[in-house]
């Protein structure tokens, strides 16, 4: 029997230990490449475009030959304005490319030592530099549509004769999210949060080609989708896969997020759910990679992002 591609030697390209044995000097040459890939890591000015500029190796930084502007390499990009070493940094990409399922921000911040405020802010960082890669793109051919409920949730009283019926409007907290996916067979997998699954067929028509064949459940609200693709059925109280119809990519996608709230974060907001999910889908679509080349790409993508408006001083603001 083949052994499993993730259980073999070919998955793990890439460990903690290496990136700790390489060391500070290390760890800022890899984020100088990652940064300037086309001139392989010589400093471009991001002001005027200058190649050429002079080095203040005292503080990391170079100043512009051209214009005499002064940058670091992760100057105007997610990283931008960053106090922890390239070392931590690069450790901590690669102990969230390593953890398959996520990985609690506690648990971060015990293993890089930082503040949880730190890994907190660091990781939604990522999550959101990485949800990039597919901005803009549709799905098209054979696309599986889905969702599911997280959060909100409605402690039961003590007593029984104190107990209401959670499922009724209004018993409920109105901080239940529906995570809705549209997963191509052998493609992307793009999702977006919304307070119903309902709201989720507008989304599938924004971001599936027309042409492109839906599968999809037996829930009402999808019936609106049949006017404008051809539209595959299955009534899961009878089967899972039937005459052709199925949708377990995109369950399959569903029950990981769950695994990844349920076990390792315990609690998503429902006003970061977006982030959780988006960072399950590129996993999922990732999964086949080795944890080297993940961690490449998420470094890629961060180096890539510019200053994020919506975590840049995110406690000085929430505080």
């Amino acid at each position: 029997m083949a052994q499993h591609f993730l259980l073999s030697a070919a998955a793990r390209t890439l460990s903690l230990r290496s990136v700790y044995q390489g060391g500070e000097d290390k760890a800022y040459e890899t984020f100088c490449r990652m940064r300037w890939a086309e001139t392989e890591g010589k400093p471009i000015c991001p002001r005027c475009g200058g190649v050429e500029a002079y080095a203040i190796k005292s503080r990391r930084k170079f100043e512009c030959k051209a214009c005499g502007h002064q940058f670091s390499v992760t100057s105007g990009t997610i990283f931008a304005s960053r106090k922890m070493a390239f070392v931590d940094l690069l450790a901590a990409i690669v102990i969230l490319a390593n953890a398959s399922k996520g990985v609690s921000m506690l648990q971060l911040s015990r293993d890089i030592d930082c503040q949880y405020k730190t890994a907190f802010v660091l990781a939604h960082k990522l999550r959101e530099a990485i949800a990039s890669e597919v901005k803009g793109e549709t799905l098209s051919g054979t696309v599986e549509v889905d969702g599911a409920y997280f959060g909100g949730h409605v402690k039961p009283s003590n007593l029984k004769a104190n107990r209401i019926d959670r499922r009724l409007a209004e018993n409920q907290t109105g901080k239940r999210r529906v995570v809705v996916v549209a997963r191509q067979r052998d493609g992307r997998t793009i999702t977006t949060v919304t307070k119903s699954e309902a709201d989720g067929v507008a989304f599938v028509e924004t971001i599936v080609a027309p042409g492109s064949v839906l599968h999809a459940d037996e829930a009402g609200h999808w019936n609106a989708l049949h006017a404008k693709y051809k539209t595959f059925r299955i009534n899961h109280q009878e089967a899972y896969s039937l005459n052709g119809a199925c949708t377990n990519q995109a369950e399959s996608f569903l029950a990981r997020l769950r695994r990844m709230v349920m076990g390792q974060h315990h609690h998503v907001s429902g006003q970061y759910l977006h982030q959780f999910a988006n960072e399950a889908a590129w996993k999922e679509d990732h999964r086949r990679l080795s944890n080297g080349e993940i961690a490449t790409k998420k470094l890629a993508l961060a180096m890539a992002h510019p200053v994020s408006r919506e975590w840049k001083g995110y406690w000085q603001r929430a505080a």
